[in-house]
């Protein structure tokens, strides 16, 4: 029991480790959002960004992240405001951002591709200090084809059937029988990795809760009174997530449990 206890304290300290730049945007977030005296010589989204870009900064120079997970977020990062760009035009309208910026591009803030970036970053640090074994792992071109399907989709589906049951289906069925094995401290524990996947996404959708609730961004029904987001979202952050995993495996390919 003693051991269990301190890999549950491992594990604990380590997700926290992980989360350090999805948390720091959080907290930047609802700080800006309850005070920010600056917002007529600085707007709020513009701070946001250079706080979010000096914080990346800092990690790469304290090397709690490598040049390579950095170059991953980035990429990621272009990919989210490509779909950014396109969800936020007034023809589709999935979500707007409120406020006014400089540093932005076709009425998205710069600073929104961090958030997707957060992702990314998480599951590249999570995979380098849990030293992520798997058994079972699909071969990679499946994963990339997935992977294509589920980002094409995200702006397919305003104009012709949505597929997203079916690449689910689809991720259950490449990934249904993945195991993922994580070290917290000396011993090693397992997972099914869909299960993993679903918990993130869940975690996802209640950060994306608060980052509405601080008015970040909207959506159209919570221009006048904010709700929580439906839960329905879930499934678009499990399908996200699968692009920002494979996005990973790209520089820590899976190793194999013997």
């Amino acid at each position: 029991m003693k051991n269990l206890f301190h890999d549950f304290i491992a594990f604990v300290y380590k997700q926290a480790y992980a989360c350090i730049f999805w948390g720091f945007l959080i907290i930047m977030m609802t700080l800006t959002n309850y005070y920010y005296p600056l917002d007529d010589i600085f707007y709020r989204y513009d701070f946001l960004f250079i706080m979010a870009l000096a914080f990346q900064a800092i990690l790469l120079m304290m090397r709690l992240e490598s040049m390579r997970e950095a170059s991953v977020i980035l990429i990621f990062h272009l990919v989210a405001m490509a779909m950014e760009v396109f969800k936020t035009h007034p023809a589709i309208g999935s979500w707007s951002y409120p406020d006014v910026f400089h540093l932005g591009i076709l009425g998205v803030p710069l600073f929104a591709g961090f958030m997707y970036s957060a992702v990314g970053s998480y599951i590249a640090r999570v995979w380098r200090i849990f030293r992520f074994q798997f058994r079972w792992y699909p071969k990679r071109i499946y994963t990339i084809i997935i992977a294509l399907g589920i980002y094409i989709n995200f702006f397919t589906h305003h104009f012709v059937y949505d597929i997203r049951y079916l690449l689910l289906i689809a991720v259950l069925a490449t990934f249904g029988r993945t195991t993922i094995y994580y070290t917290p401290r000396v011993r090693t524990y397992s997972m099914n990795l869909t299960f993993w996947f679903s918990l993130v996404a869940l975690f996802i959708w209640i950060a994306e809760n608060i980052a509405t609730y601080t008015r970040v961004w909207i959506y159209p029904s919570q221009e006048i009174v904010w709700h929580p987001v439906w839960s329905e979202k879930i499934l678009a952050w499990f399908l996200l997530m699968i692009i920002s995993f494979v996005l990973v495996s790209l520089i820590h390919p899976p190793q194999v449990k013997r």
